[in-house]
């Protein structure tokens, strides 16, 4: 009897909440061998996190070792969240909780950290010293500069590409596994020219990153592929690992891509879940053929299972959306459905300017907030991040709070990497990358003149005085004294932190000014780059845990961050992705930002942009407004003036969708005029005169 009693009480179908679809992709061959490949065609707000949770707990219930599988996410906080998840899955499958239903997923993880992990553990077999330092972008960059000064690069008769440019090139070509001419001609077609001295800069530093024993964010993909495709690697990594499983494949790369083929040339145990119609990365190397010609990538043809019922928005919002992707070229063919259904349709708000889109934006967030929608359910969302200067100034001077993302990383802001450039050439002289950015600072001083002072700094035992000694341009002078004086400051003992970061400010705040028009938006980035100094302990200890941990985003806080009870989300669209909001509302949805003029060099850039405003609406559970202001202003240079141009509707959205959406027409932020459809026999008429007058 008290055996009977200590067994688990039988659990309730863990599966329950699953819909069909769903369910088939976590019972996917389960107790088959070998288990087939399978794409999850996951369409917008189709539960794919939760399906992919379900199918980790069902192949766990099901005997699976946690040790030998391996998930691949797109970030830290994506695999933990799936391991916590999985957990709550496993213990209703179990009918208890308790330790011993918790998951451990230990390769569970980004595919860079993923592939740190195996790289270090094969090292010896690759040629790799195992104690290698992984440099990020910021120090890439400027080790490019530095192999690029010492090849003679820097003394070009002609206009040769920057170290950023170069190391971006550099990025494409390894990512792409495209040849550097093709890269060259389709997205640098400017630097087609240098394509020979390119390749040997690229050389040159490959070997100069070897003798130093680092690796870059792109050698751990890289050398984790060539493993993959290794005949003898190849097979050994594939062994370790019963079952593969990506999150976001419409946003892999094909270095990716290869890393699992080379893997599991025949697919067995491998799932991809995506979706083709959010694959908005391009410009990071991600392609969407990666998802596209997944089913026909293995020795096994690849099963494929299609999510197309929605959890979040009304079946308006879907039906407007479902026709603006059903435009695109080529495509997993879905159509969104849900069971919210509503008579509120999309809104197409047609204004005279950008000044009046602002004005009107911030008039419906406050309607909405007092129909009780709170501001951090509101949205504005927008295609580059300086398209929203004009509604900040209108959310500022309402007493609107706001947060803002997108736009650059906190650590690879120009002004941001100069300051911790000063700090850490100061903590370390013999930190060449450092000193070689923070030197040249100093107006009237190049890469020459910084490669004589740190090798001088490098050959003296005391490099302060070294510094000191140095001859420094006779036009840098005034410059250059206020800098050494600066740095014997930081280097004096009994300098008591973070009064070290408040010298720097004060002394590059005028280098800020000379080098950037927007330095009063800057200036306040640097005033919270010393607002979290205050919170270390030393100048070591801020210089080594911000690299490790950063802050996401510059100038994502509007004032004191967050102190206010709600506040309304201002994003890139890009920044937006996986997010969703009660209202959405997307600026400038015209053509030259949606798509952008940037972007419509050739057919796939423009069907990533369609994809993008696709992206942008399915954010939306309630209210989804698309503004279109029909006057842009153009800031030129002071000699010409000002200029604006007209705009119109975006070229994905045509005549044939506006069914979809309700039209209006504002005069001014106040005043509307709504836009009665016409009938189409009327539209007929009108189009079909033009025409006969010429037959």
């Amino acid at each position: 009897m008290s055996a009977v009693l200590d067994q688990p009480a039988p659990a309730a179908d863990p599966f329950a909440s699953l819909n069909a679809e769903q369910r088939a992709a976590v019972e996917h061959d389960i107790g088959a061998d070998p288990v087939r490949p399978l794409l999850v065609v996951a369409g917008a707000g189709s539960g794919k996190t939760n399906t992919l949770a379900h199918r980790v707990a069902r192949l766990i219930q099901s005997g699976a070792d946690p040790q030998r599988l391996l998930l691949l996410t797109f970030s830290r906080r994506a695999a933990n969240e799936m391991g916590q998840r999985a957990s709550g899955v496993l213990q209703r499958l179990l009918g208890r909780s308790g330790v011993g239903s918790q998951i451990t997923l230990p390769w569970a993880g980004t595919f860079h950290a993923i592939g740190a992990r195996l790289l270090r553990e094969y090292a010896g077999r690759i040629g790799l010293d195992e104690s290698f330092t992984i440099h990020d972008r910021g120090d890439s960059e400027d080790l490019m500069g530095m192999v690029r000064h010492e090849i003679g690069l820097s003394n070009t008769e002609k206009r040769f590409p920057l170290k950023g440019t170069c190391l971006s090139i550099y990025s494409r070509v390894v990512n792409s596994r495209a040849e550097l001419g093709a890269v060259l001609q389709s997205t640098f077609p400017w630097c087609s020219e240098w394509e020979g001295q390119l390749k040997t800069l690229f050389g040159a530093y490959v070997d100069a990153k070897q003798e130093q024993n680092v690796l870059d964010y792109d050698d751990l993909l890289l050398f984790w592929a060539e493993m993959a495709g290794d005949p003898e690697l190849g097979p050994e990594l594939g062994a370790r690992f019963d079952h593969v499983l990506v999150d976001e494949y419409q946003d892999t790369n094909r270095l990716q891509a290869a890393i699992i083929t080379g893997m599991k040339p025949g697919g067995e145990g491998v799932m991809v879940v995506g979706d083709d119609a959010q694959s908005i990365y391009a410009f990071r190397g991600a392609t969407i053929r990666n998802i596209l010609d997944f089913p026909k990538e293995f020795t096994r043809p690849a099963e494929v299972i299609t999510l197309e019922r929605n959890y979040r928005s009304t079946q308006p919002i879907l039906d407007a959306s479902n026709a603006v992707i059903a435009g695109a070229l080529e495509r997993h063919a879905k159509t969104l459905w849900t069971d919210k259904a509503s008579s509120r349709k999309p809104q197409l708000v047609l204004i005279p300017d950008e000044a009046e889109q602002a004005r009107w934006v911030c008039n419906r967030i406050l309607e909405h907030r007092e129909a009780g929608v709170k501001l951090t359910q509101q949205a504005v969302l927008f295609r580059a991040a300086s398209h929203s200067a004009a509604l900040e100034l209108e959310l500022m001077r309402r007493n609107i709070p706001f947060v803002k993302f997108g736009g650059l990383k906190f650590l690879e802001a120009s002004h941001i990497k100069d300051v911790l450039a000063v700090l850490r050439f100061v903590q370390n002289p013999a930190g060449r990358l450092a000193g070689f950015r923070a030197v040249q600072l100093i107006p009237g001083i190049g890469q020459a003149t910084a490669t004589r002072l740190l090798d001088a700094m490098a050959e003296s035992p005391d490099p302060v005085a070294a510094l000191e000694a140095f001859a420094a341009p006779a036009r840098s002078k005034l410059d250059w004294d206020a800098f050494c004086a600066l740095y014997r400051r930081l280097r004096t003992p009994g300098l008591r932190w973070p009064a070290d970061i408040e010298l720097v400010k004060e002394w590059y705040l005028p280098h800020l000014e000379r080098l950037h028009d927007d330095a009063a938006v800057r200036a306040a980035d640097v005033e919270q780059l010393a607002a979290l100094a205050g919170g270390h302990g030393s100048r070591e200890a801020f210089l080594a845990e911000i690299t490790l941990d950063p802050p996401e985003a510059t100038s994502d806080r509007a004032g004191p961050p967050l102190l206010d009870e709600d506040y309304v989300i201002l994003s890139t669209i890009h920044s937006s992705k996986g997010q969703e909001w009660q209202s959405v509302t997307v600026l400038n949805v015209v053509d030259g930002c949606i798509p952008s003029d940037m972007a419509t060099g050739n057919q796939d850039d423009i069907e990533e942009e369609r994809r993008l405003l696709y992206v942008a609406m399915t954010r939306a559970r309630e209210h989804l407004q698309l503004v279109l202001p029909n006057r842009f202003f153009i800031k030129q240079q002071a000699s010409t003036g000002d200029r604006h141009v007209y705009a119109a509707r975006t070229r994905f959205i045509t005549p044939a969708m506006l069914k979809h959406f309700e039209e209006a027409v504002w005069l001014n932020a106040g005043t509307q005029h709504l836009r009665k459809p016409v009938p189409e026999s009327v539209r007929m008429m009108v189009r079909d005169r033009v025409r006969n007058a010429w037959k």
